[in-house]
C-alpha cells in the first residue's frame, strides 16, 4: 500500500477520479470527496498556520472552526471540509497577493 497523504483511503475506491490543481500542482481525488479529503489524501497537510510554523489538517471537520480555509485562484476562499472538490478546481494554500 502506498501512503502519500495524511489520510489513506481504505474503501470506496470505485468512484470516478477527478483532477484539481493545488498551488499549481495536479492532484487526484474521487468524485464526491470534500476538498479537505482530497488535499489530505494527496498530501501531508491542508495548509500552514498563519499563527505559527506548524502545518494544519483541519480541526472540527464540519465547518464551524474556521481552520480549513483555502483559497481559489480566481475567486473567494472556501471551507475545505464542507466544499466538494470538482474537476479542474484551482486551489491555493496561501491567500493571493490581492487578498484583503
Amino acid at each position: 500500500m502506498i501512503t502519500v497523504g495524511r489520510i489513506v483511503r481504505l474503501a470506496e475506491r470505485d468512484r470516478e477520479e477527478v483532477q484539481f490543481l493545488l498551488d499549481g500542482e495536479t492532484r487526484n481525488a474521487l468524485d464526491g470527496d470534500t476538498v479537505l479529503t482530497a488535499m489530505l489524501a494527496s498530501g501531508p497537510a491542508l495548509r500552514s498556520s498563519e499563527f505559527g510554523p506548524e502545518p494544519r489538517a483541519g480541526f472540527c471537520l464540519m465547518g464551524a472552526c474556521q481552520d480549513c480555509w483555502v483559497w481559489q485562484e480566481g475567486g473567494p476562499r472556501l471551507r475545505a471540509c464542507t466544499t466538494l472538490v470538482v474537476e479542474g478546481m484551482r486551489l491555493r494554500t496561501t491567500p493571493p497577493e490581492n487578498w484583503p
